[in-house]
């Protein structure tokens, strides 16, 4: 149910701008708690400037004589944007990928702001409590969820076949779920494998220790998958 303030005057317009502007501070205010590269004042620009950009294509044609237009074109441009900025916090450091609970934070930032400008103060508002009481309560789900975990394990092996075989046999009887990704021959003529594994850590360390005592393992390296 659209719940909207006015009808669509400066005064409405400032209203729903300066609501963009304090719930986006509150879900960068969380982000900067966990000092995160995207922080306070990241969230409230892309707060206010899908706000804008909403509020724009809604009225700022109008104002110009050339009739009604159709506003959902240029939110629909502002959710595809925004993609590029999320992608910014994003990177993998030594296997492990971080970022990604950043990104999606941005991008309900996001849409948060075009709720607001787009007259749906209580929908941005629950928005933004859900948004809260998800990340919130991650902490305390990791903790449940951590004897179970997903790594990333990178096999490096002597170009024999035999030793190729060794491992891939190790992998299928392994106590957890494992996924050969990719298999690619180094410049050295070693073979490296990327393995997902998903299961009990105290399996996965268990099975990385096993494959790195087979003969003819170069090394065996693990990164933790992370949101």
């Amino acid at each position: 149910m659209s719940v909207w303030l006015g009808t669509g005057t400066l005064v409405d317009q400032l209203l729903l701008l300066l609501l963009a502007f304090v719930l986006s501070a509150i879900i960068g205010v969380e982000r900067e708690r966990q000092f995160k590269s995207a922080g306070l004042r990241t969230h409230i620009l892309v707060g206010l400037g899908s706000a804008l950009f909403t509020l724009v294509s809604a009225y700022g044609f109008v104002s110009l004589g050339l009739g009604a237009v159709d506003p959902s074109r240029i939110a629909a441009q502002v959710v595809t944007g925004i993609g590029f900025v999320g992608a910014g916090v994003i990177f993998v450091n030594r296997g492990n990928v971080v970022g990604l609970t950043t990104a999606a934070s941005i991008w309900v930032t996001a849409a948060v702001g075009m709720a607001c400008a787009a007259g749906l103060p209580l929908l941005a508002v629950a928005g933004t409590m859900l948004h809260l009481l998800a990340v919130g309560t991650l902490p305390t789900a990791e903790r449940l969820m951590r004897r179970r975990s997903e790594n990333r394990l990178l096999v490096r092996v002597g170009p024999a076949g035999d030793q190729l075989g060794a491992v891939l046999d190790r992998l299928a009887t392994a106590h957890v779920h494992t996924r050969v990704d990719d298999v690619r021959r180094r410049s050295d003529r070693d073979l490296e494998l990327t393995v997902h594994v998903r299961g009990k850590q105290k399996d996965s360390d268990r099975l990385l220790a096993e494959l790195g005592a087979i003969d003819g393992v170069v090394s065996v390296t693990s990164g933790q998958i992370r949101g």
